[in-house]
């Protein structure tokens, strides 16, 4: 079923085989799997997408696999949702939710690339998967290693959120917690990595398990009736979502299965005190400073993003552009949300929906243009981000006039 010829470095265009490394040994540029386009048009319509099962697999042509998937079969097709009551909130008659927040099996659109990434470490013969993670990847690596019967070892920033600790181990996942940020995480499993032969996803799988977020994009435009939106909003950690968003339309557009051309501007959607994507959009430059995270967002928390600079260039390219929101806007959106549309998500879709509201207030999202804000992960796993915003529930006697009274209170108010 395999479309991959190989992979291929993103500077240098040098080709190398389907193994698992992701940097090339003659620039160090980030490699990216090479796909067989020509094939894959010949075999793929729209109609055969829409006669596929509802879930990402629908689009397995696209994805880096040469067997079927070994596990999360049933990853993907979430509700795209039209969010007219945020949307007269924002002043936007035309904006849509895409609603990662249901994902299945943890709640984020971390399953997609997670069930990609295990399943092309099966094919390369590992039995042990392994990744540094803000909390989503953690958990989705633990979920899908256990339906695949292979070990785990995960490696966290220390202080990570209690839902997102509980929501790995409880799947029997070894995890680390390193004294430092994810960055700190990061180098040192790539020191781990050459002294053990595990797949880590975002490293030496890295190729690979990224293209499996291509599957947002392509449902996006499925959904849209196979059109792309004006606008789309996308929350901004490593930059590989907001890339693959991007490239997802363009295949599409490039193999016809589009009505018309790809038209969107891409947005990129930060906290405040972990910028350093938006930081460089708004100064004009490709060039990424690295910071020091600083905020509830963990789960973007990223000071120094591997695919940064491609992030900033896909804003460019786009005709996009990159704002972001301090701690107080994202609590502020996120109650947004889950009051106008019953969305309940984390802190890195309170990132979106605020970074929305700047951009409208900014008139670089104009009230009729068709908006897609990106939800990625569920609002249960962050609820500390919450902490003293409600008061507690009022109690009462079981009895009609214990009511009545707090009622008559209520309304008299």
């Amino acid at each position: 079923m395999g479309y991959v010829k190989g992979l291929k470095c993103k500077e240098c265009k040098r080709e190398f085989p389907k193994e698992p490394i992701h940097v090339c040994e003659f620039c160090f540029g980030p490699l990216e799997v090479d796909y067989d386009y020509e094939a894959i048009g010949k075999k793929v319509t729209r109609e055969s997408i829409q006669a596929g099962p509802p879930s990402m697999w629908r689009y397995k042509e696209f994805m880096p696999l040469d067997e079927d998937n070994k596990v999360g079969h049933h990853v993907g097709f979430t509700p795209l949702v039209r969010a007219k009551n945020l949307g007269k909130a924002l002043g936007l008659n035309n904006l849509y939710v895409k609603n990662d927040s249901v994902n299945h099996p943890t709640f984020s659109f971390k399953d997609r690339v997670v069930a990609v990434a295990v399943s092309k470490a099966i094919e390369f013969g590992f039995d042990t998967i392994s990744c540094a993670s803000t909390g989503n990847l953690a958990n989705s690596v633990a979920a899908h290693s256990a339906e695949a019967g292979l070990k785990s070892c995960i490696f966290i920033p220390d202080g990570l959120e209690a839902g997102k600790i509980l929501g790995t181990m409880i799947y029997g996942a070894q995890l680390i917690a390193v004294n430092g940020a994810y960055d700190d995480v990061n180098r040192l499993c790539s020191e781990i990595g050459a002294h053990h032969k595990w797949a880590f996803v975002n490293i030496n799988i890295r190729p690979y398990y990224g293209d499996g977020s291509k599957s947002y994009g392509y449902e996006i435009a499925e959904q849209l009736g196979w059109k792309t939106p004006d606008n789309v909003i996308v929350p901004v950690a490593g930059s590989s979502l907001i890339t693959k968003i991007w490239k997802a339309f363009h295949e599409f557009e490039m193999l016809g299965l589009l009505d018309g051309k790809v038209q969107s501007k891409i947005f990129a959607a930060q906290a405040t005190g972990c910028s350093p994507v938006t930081t460089a959009i708004k100064n004009g430059t490709d060039v990424i400073t690295p910071v020091k995270p600083n905020t509830i967002a963990k789960s973007i928390a990223i000071g120094n993003p591997a695919d940064g600079y491609y992030g900033v260039k896909t804003t460019k390219e786009s005709g996009g552009y990159g704002e972001d929101i301090n701690d107080e806007e994202i609590v502020k959106a996120m109650k947004l949300l889950a009051e106008t549309e019953g969305i309940f998500t984390e802190t890195a879709g309170g990132v979106t929906v605020g970074v929305t509201k700047k951009l409208v207030e900014q008139g670089r999202i104009k009230p009729d243009e068709t908006t897609v804000i990106c939800i990625t992960g569920n609002g249960l796993k962050t609820v500390e981000a919450l902490s003293g915003q409600y008061a507690d529930p009022v109690v009462i006697e079981p009895k009609l006039n214990s009511f009545e009274e707090i009622y008559s209170n209520s309304v008299t108010a």
